[in-house]
């Protein structure tokens, strides 16, 4: 297709994955090596060195199955859906190699997300967001990370995640290190420092803003290619506000589950630039596309694999709550 990022737009797009990548790898390692240096000194700093480079290596071989499942997502076999049908000519006006599998994610919550690679990718669809928007505006959403695969964006997407979760591990490790700290005190000897353990403690939060700040400038661009995929940047713009209003505010995901706040959202789905300002920028596209909108015919939307209120209930996987 001829897309709407030139050959000089998509090469900046590509140097600046490269940077944002970069500044993740280096935020997220900065915070652990001061952490571990004050725990177990230059020992310390040379295993989070070691894993954080065998995450890196590992991110992109994950298969999209492997993650799926971390979700207890289940496949929707390709057919005459009408989900089928839109993921099927969004992947043809995309030109895609191959068209992603398409999953369905027991959650109450409203989201989507992509994993993988361009060559094999695969999209994750809550029930939440099947059963709350209308086709129109899940056909938006579904190009939207259409986009993403045919941007290339997976990769710092699931290496993201990945550090992201490997970043939480390592701070449940400063609550039992609190505990003992604790019990030394009834002694009079603390056995680690305070402020390493407050590093690791916070170091969740810290990632995941810099997760949130580095997917501004990808998200417009993934925005704009899905409003020229569909021909109807209404619709993404309609299921944006939609979801504004059914999400809870960011920061609820920065902090560590307690019983008075939601389940909070998996890293893939944390979402990004302010609302307002990407429905701005898709209402100025309203009448200037060349595509025609995507035929889609409205129906109720019901589980498609049998999923019901009992399978959506959230429950305990470690290292949080999950749904």
């Amino acid at each position: 297709m001829a897309h709407l990022l030139n050959a000089e737009q998509l090469q900046e797009h590509k140097q600046r994955n490269t940077v944002h990548s970069l500044l993740l790898i280096g935020g997220i390692a900065l915070i652990l090596a001061i952490a571990t240096t004050l725990l177990w000194g230059p020992l310390g700093l040379a295993i989070s060195a070691g894993l954080i480079g065998l995450l890196v290596l590992m991110a992109p071989s994950i298969p999209p199955a492997a993650v799926m499942r971390l979700y207890r997502a289940r496949k929707v076999p390709r057919g005459q859906d009408q989900l089928s049908l839109i993921l099927d000519e969004l992947s043809r006006r995309a030109e895609l190699q191959t068209r992603p599998e398409l999953y369905l994610i027991p959650s109450a919550t409203l989201n989507a997300f992509a994993t993988g690679t361009p060559r094999r990718a695969a999209i994750g669809v809550t029930e939440g967001l099947l059963r709350t928007l209308s086709l129109r505006e899940i056909a938006g959403v579904l190009a939207h990370e259409v986009s993403h695969i045919n941007n290339n964006d997976l990769r710092l997407m699931n290496l993201a995640d990945i550090m992201t979760r490997f970043v939480q591990i390592l701070s449940y490790t400063a609550l039992v290190l609190a505990v003992f700290n604790l019990l030394g005190m009834l002694t009079g000897d603390v056995p680690f420092s305070w402020l390493a353990i407050l590093v690791l403690y916070f170091a969740p939060a810290l990632s995941s803003l810099l997760q949130l700040g580095l997917s501004r400038a990808r998200e417009f661009d993934a925005d704009l290619e899905a409003a020229e995929l569909t021909g109807d940047p209404l619709g993404l713009a309609s299921a944006l506000s939609r979801l504004e209003r059914y999400q809870g505010q960011f920061w609820e995901d920065l902090v560590y589950p307690v019983p008075t706040r939601r389940v909070p959202q998996p890293s893939l789905l944390r979402t990004h630039p302010p609302t307002e300002e990407r429905i701005g920028r898709l209402n100025q596209l309203s009448g200037h596309l060349s595509r025609p909108p995507i035929a889609v015919v409205e129906e109720p939307m019901v589980s498609m694999l049998g999923y019901g209120p009992i399978a959506m209930r959230p429950r305990y996987r470690f290292p949080g709550l999950w749904y």
